[in-house]
């Protein structure tokens, strides 16, 4: 269904190692194809090697900046930078500054209410030595 999604309407969920907002998903719009989150990163704090089975990523950097991993592979991300991922593709972002990093992301297709699959890798080698 479409629908306005005013700031109020975002939905704030918190993990361990930021915060969620959620924008686009099945629960609160119906959306079929995208999942958008703005995602809130702290200084210090990052969310952890993951990957997303079968969901393509897209994250858009647009406040602040952090340390973003593809596999074992790492750039420094700023204001207006984003990375794409494919699916299935194990990635990290760490926000080593010392201000808030504020993140755009979209994830597609969307699967189930909840929109989107997530396997922490983490603990497991090589993930687990390489920070």
């Amino acid at each position: 269904m479409s629908t306005f999604v005013k700031q109020p309407d975002v939905a704030q969920e918190q993990f361990d190692w930021g915060t969620i907002g959620w924008r686009c998903r099945p629960a609160n719009t119906g959306s079929k194809h995208l999942v958008v989150m703005d995602v809130t990163l702290e200084p210090g704090e990052g969310h952890a090697f993951h990957r997303h089975p079968g969901q393509e990523e897209m994250i858009i950097v647009k406040q602040g900046a952090v340390t973003q991993f593809i596999e074992r592979e790492s750039t420094t991300l700023g204001p207006g930078d984003s990375v794409y991922l494919d699916a299935d593709v194990v990635h990290a972002s760490y926000n080593d500054g010392d201000e808030t990093a504020h993140l755009q992301v979209v994830i597609g297709p969307s699967l189930g209410d909840g929109g989107y699959g997530l396997v922490d890798v983490s603990g497991e080698e090589p993930w687990a030595s390489l920070r």
